[in-house]
């Protein structure tokens, strides 16, 4: 069993440094060295993903308010639309986040004319990388309790041991980073991380999601895992189809 820490902020002089969002921007800023790098050993231009990485922050925490609001709280945001602009607000969903960073990626790359799959690739070999350091604030502040659990990762919250499905994200982040980074080694076709990528996430989640201790579902299953289902079709065909493509350094 992993022992219970709580950790919500840290206090550095006059100033309150808040876990979760530090952990997540810097998984994000991360996340994007790492994206930045594999594109620039493949004879791309990492500045392109600097340029717009604001943009896609934006969009990601947009889609991540927007995703959990709808799906998940609806009645609370109806009553109250002022908060879904109060970022300090708990409630945000990753499916969202990666949405609206999608949108604005793509967006972005078809106004300044740049090969999306090729630069999209680069970003999803980052991804699990700012998954796993970001998630690490999900796990310090305990947001997503699940189950009761005798299980060897299960953290002995009070009230009794449970699954933590910060834990397991943060660790589902690691392993896909790490076997991202032995597929790395040598070519592989366009778009083939972006597949490989949603279609782990997908996994990942599919699994984790029946842990949940409290969650909207439908039909048995969270919204989260509604949408992996057809991401994962979607993720295999993807690459499926992508066969022989082998990447090449568009810019």
């Amino acid at each position: 069993m992993i022992p219970y820490y709580e950790l919500h902020s840290i206090s550095v002089g006059p100033i309150n440094i808040q876990v979760w969002g530090t952990l997540v921007a810097a998984g994000f800023l991360f996340g994007g060295w790492i994206a930045v790098r594999f594109a620039e050993k493949r004879g791309q231009k990492g500045a392109v993903l600097w340029d717009m990485a604001f943009w896609v922050f934006i969009a990601a925490f947009v889609g991540a308010r927007l995703f959990h609001a709808i799906f998940y709280e609806p009645q609370y945001f109806i009553e109250r639309p002022i908060d879904l602009i109060n970022p300090m607000l708990p409630g945000f969903a990753m499916w969202g986040g990666l949405a609206g960073a999608a949108a604005a990626f793509i967006g972005y790359c078809r106004l300044k004319k740049i090969d999306w799959v090729a630069y999209g690739d680069a970003g999803a070999y980052g991804l699990p990388w700012g998954i796993f350091i970001g998630r690490m604030g999900c796990f310090l502040i305990h947001d997503h309790p699940g189950t009761l659990s005798d299980f060897v990762l299960a953290v002995g919250y009070p009230g009794g041991a449970r699954h933590d499905l910060g834990l397991y994200l943060l660790l589902g982040g690691l392993a896909t980073g790490l076997v991202f980074l032995l597929l790395g080694r040598r070519p592989r076709e366009r778009g083939f991380f972006i597949g490989a990528f949603f279609a782990a996430e997908s996994i990942i989640r599919l699994g984790t999601d029946f842990f949940r201790l409290a969650d909207a579902r439908y039909a048995g299953l969270t919204p989260t895992q509604w949408l992996a289902i057809p991401l994962l079709v979607f993720s295999l065909w993807f690459v499926w189809t992508r066969r022989g493509r082998l990447e090449s350094n568009s810019r």
